[in-house]
């Protein structure tokens, strides 16, 4: 019998190893399957203790720092409001950024390219701890929290710069401009050297090819030699045809004026043009309308310059009118004195500022040229109206500037002497 079992046995080896091996899967994948499901038990009672919680919450928080900085620039359209509530705050923050500045009145004139920072602690409940805002390249008003409380309180900041006095010279082959520019010369230098020249030049008609021009002016350079402001021109010189126009910065109780080396100041009652690297297109008189079509008096002078050109107030005056004048488009007309009124029309739009009631000084940007109303083209209409009387503004003797008599005189002839010594210097020392 034993035998027999011994032998069915050993017959059945395989299949009984097999069987055996099944069986100890099913135990072992029972006991797997138990142990397992005490682990996840454990590890998600582990999970949902609160004490972990918390530990886990505060270590995630304080991953993101607890200061950061949003920084915007001022887009058209934009104002200190819309900027506070476009920011990721609590509403009773942002009522309290809104209430606390928006009183200073710098506030709400800000401009298109101003840059405006905020410094904010993301602690809960997330605020503003700093406002940063760039008045200008050389000036900065921060606002501070004051600790623990709901206001603020403001500083100027006066970045310290190098003044750098620079000397460039140049021979016009095209356009004063172009010149300028290939001298490295900054656009607002080019434009004030312009203006200044502007009462007495006819950019169009008086420059010719191979006239040249000398400067001198000042700019403002930050800790790493970048040039951030530009400041004075102290001399200017126009070689037209051979004959120099020196023109000499002089302070006067009035502020900083050009002297020519007499001691005439270049500045008139009413600029010769008011815009510069304009082409004349029509001028005062009769002509046959381009729209209407008919034979009609043309009063004013039409000068046509590419859209956006800046267009500068004649002299000081009052606005009386800045807005839209039918035929005429945007237009503005500025008082100057009981004797003189000027005229500019069909304008795209009108400068930050300007506006009915508002004074505004010589050399202005006031406007841009633009085609608005009965135009054919982007152009100027400029008129000039003495005692009532509509004239033609290239035919007009106007009041010239003072001349400097006395002690001023003598102080004057000082100056041009030094500014003179400096110009020599400044040629020597060129490459």
């Amino acid at each position: 019998m034993k035998i027999k079992l011994t032998k069915k046995i050993k017959n059945n080896t395989y299949l009984i190893s097999l069987l055996s091996v099944l069986f100890f899967t099913i135990i072992f994948t029972n006991l797997y399957t138990s142990y397992k499901e005490k682990q996840e038990n454990s590890f998600l009672n582990f999970f949902n203790n609160i004490y972990l919680k918390k530990t886990i919450n505060f270590t995630i928080s304080n991953l993101n720092p607890k200061f950061s900085h949003k920084n915007y620039k001022i887009k058209k359209g934009d104002t200190f409001q819309k900027i506070i509530l476009k920011l990721e705050l609590p509403y009773k923050e942002k009522e309290i950024i809104i209430n606390n500045l928006s009183k200073h009145k710098f506030i709400n004139n800000l401009y298109k390219g101003q840059k405006i920072s905020f410094k904010l602690d993301n602690s809960r409940p997330k605020k503003v701890i700093e406002v940063s805002i760039e008045q200008s390249k050389t000036e900065l008003i921060i606002f501070n929290r004051l600790d623990g409380l709901d206001k603020f309180e403001y500083k100027k900041i006066n970045k310290k710069l190098t003044k750098k006095i620079n000397y460039k010279e140049s021979i016009i082959k095209n356009s004063l401009y172009e010149s300028a520019i290939n001298q490295n010369i900054r656009p607002n230098i080019i434009i004030e050297f312009a203006r200044i020249y502007g009462f007495q030049i006819d950019f169009q008609r008086d420059i010719w090819k191979n006239d040249s021009f000398q400067i001198i002016y000042e700019t403002f350079l930050d800790s790493n030699g970048k040039a951030i402001e530009t400041g004075e021109i102290l001399y200017a010189n126009l070689i037209l045809q051979g004959k120099t126009n020196d023109l000499y910065i002089f302070k006067t109780k009035d502020g900083n004026e050009h002297f020519d080396k007499a001691g005439k100041s270049i500045k008139k009652s009413l600029m010769k043009t008011p815009i510069n690297g304009a082409r004349l297109s029509s001028s005062f008189g009769l002509r046959k309308h381009p729209i209407l079509g008919y034979t009609k008096m043309h009063r004013g002078t039409d000068f046509a310059a590419p859209e956006g050109t800046p267009i500068m107030a004649s002299g000081d005056g009052k606005i009386v009118r800045a807005r839209w004048c039918g035929g005429g488009g945007n237009c503005i007309k500025i008082k100057h004195n009981s004797t003189y009124s000027t005229v500019y029309a069909h304008l795209k739009n009108f400068a930050k500022g300007i506006k009915e009631g508002r004074r505004v000084k010589q050399g202005q940007t006031i406007g841009y040229v633009g085609s608005t109303g009965m135009s054919t083209g982007p152009h100027l209409h400029y008129e000039v109206i003495v005692n009532g009387k509509k004239v033609n503004s290239q035919k007009l003797n106007l009041p010239s500037g003072k001349i400097l008599k006395g002690n001023e005189r003598k102080k004057f002839e000082v100056e041009k002497i030094k500014l003179n010594v400096l110009k020599s210097e400044l040629i020597s020392s060129q490459p």
